[in-house]
């Protein structure tokens, strides 16, 4: 199978954008959808997210635009809204081949004026929840009678977070004759019945997630019954990961995972669905910024998560579903990175590891807990802290502005500013931990963008 975007029917603009955004070869995934679906197929594909299947479906979706016209030619439905949001920014960064695309994000969580009086003024792509799109449509906002192209990210996770009637109810108001391409990255019966409804002779394609032994070191512990959460940090003092994702199965194991890591002194938050919106995106913010060590999470909260630099992944708990394993395992190792996933198993779990060995094509590595020791008595403190800074976009202030604070009055160093999320009403700018103090007084002490601002530290 070629890999070589340059036998697909793209424009020479885009494949042009494609070589300057390092798009080598297709990935998998790519090479088996993308002569599909710029065929003008419909489409069912299972693959794992960091597959590349934003890009796999967001290249058809842009060929088939006519940017003279503003309507909404478009709709990508996903789970979350950080899923949408990576979605949006991939697809931003896509059609920088052909000038003034614009693509909005419409989610749950926010106030929806804003999001009404966007659309006033036209989108050719829209990107959202399946919840707020079909608000959007209830009230006039959204009008998808011209939409080419409808795109279900995810599928299957929508449907375990209750989305089915909602995707129903959006996608009757789409024309019949669009081209409807599903992604998921497993196929239970609901995902199945969705293809049959609505769709129309689609294709299949389906691509394993395997992991290679040399990039990512896969080990298992048998845990009694009452050792698992002490076993979780013993894990943690043992291997030392300075970025680790820890699956839970149900939402109230993470909270007692939460609680006692917080107690054996862990810097640890959690992902569950009893977080409103604000909370869940400074969680995810000191996480993906190294200004937390352990993010607990269920597999519905942690979907749609493309966090880089994992260091580790550990399942507290076996998911009865193999192919979820084998994606929980794969958020770790990406690229050149190599990784580390770490599996607690009760006696009553061991039948599920048969079929994780199946799907593997190999038997798991068995580890004695015995040889778990704390391998330094100092803490695992992460390397950066979050300051909070009042005030994004509404004031016009951008990440460039708050680097220039601190590195020009503030006298830091570059490489001592990490990531910088601008929202619209806040900043969050993740600094070393030994300038953290620094930093926060240069920002209360001086201006940004010639403007006062309030910074503090943010904290759980």
């Amino acid at each position: 199978m070629t890999t070589d975007f340059k036998t697909l029917p793209l424009s020479t603009a885009m494949l042009a954008n494609l070589d300057r955004l390092g798009y080598v070869s297709m990935t998998p995934i790519q090479a088996a959808s993308l002569p599909v679906t710029l065929a003008g197929h419909d489409l069912i594909a299972q693959a794992a997210t960091g597959s590349g299947k934003t890009a796999a479906f967001a290249l058809p979706l842009l060929a088939k635009l006519d940017v003279s016209q503003l309507d909404t030619q478009a709709l990508v439905l996903c789970p979350t809204r950080e899923l949408a949001d990576q979605v949006t920014q991939e697809l931003r960064r896509l059609a920088r081949a052909e000038d003034n695309i614009k693509i909005l994000t419409l989610c749950g969580g926010i106030p929806m004026r804003p999001q009404r009086a966007s659309l006033e003024f036209g989108a050719h792509i829209a990107v959202g929840t399946p919840g707020r799109i079909q608000d959007l449509i209830d009230v006039g906002a959204l009008d998808l009678t011209e939409l080419k192209t409808l795109v279900l990210d995810e599928a299957d996770r929508m449907l375990d977070m209750g989305f089915y009637d909602d995707i129903a109810k959006v996608i009757k108001h789409c024309p019949r004759d669009r081209q409807t391409l599903l992604f998921s990255a497993t196929y239970p019966p609901g995902v199945e019945g969705l293809a049959t409804q609505f769709q129309r002779n689609p294709k299949t394609v389906k691509v394993e997630a395997q992991h290679s032994d040399t990039k990512i070191r896969q080990y298992f512990y048998e845990v009694e019954r009452d050792g698992r959460l002490p076993a979780v940090s013993l894990l943690l003092r043992h291997f030392r990961p300075t970025s680790t994702l820890a699956f839970c199965n149900t939402k109230a194991k993470c909270k007692d995972v939460l609680e006692r890591l917080t107690a054996d002194g862990f810097s640890a938050l959690a992902l569950h669905g009893e977080l409103d919106q604000k909370d869940r995106d400074q969680v995810l913010i000191q996480f993906a910024n190294k200004s937390c060590s352990v993010l607990v999470a269920t597999d519905v909260a942690a979907r749609g998560l493309d966090i880089q630099g994992l260091d580790a992944v550990i399942n507290i708990d076996v998911t009865p579903e193999p192919e979820l394993h084998i994606h929980r395992v794969g958020r770790t190792g990406r690229g050149d990175e190599l990784g580390l996933a770490l599996n607690l198993v009760g006696m009553n779990e061991m039948h599920w590891i048969n079929k994780i060995e199946d799907i593997q094509g190999r038997e798991c590595e068995w580890r004695p807990s015995a040889e778990l020791t704390s391998i330094s008595d100092a803490p695992l403190v992460p390397p950066m802290i979050t300051l909070q800074i009042l005030g994004g976009r509404k004031e016009k202030i951008r990440a460039g502005d708050v680097l220039g604070a601190l590195c020009g009055e503030g006298g830091l160093s570059k490489d001592q500013v990490g990531k910088i999320n601008v929202n619209d009403f806040a900043i969050y700018v993740a600094v070393s931990r030994e300038v953290s103090k620094k930093a926060l007084s240069a920002l209360n002490t001086g201006k940004v963008k010639g403007k006062v601002v309030k910074a503090r530290f943010l904290v759980g």
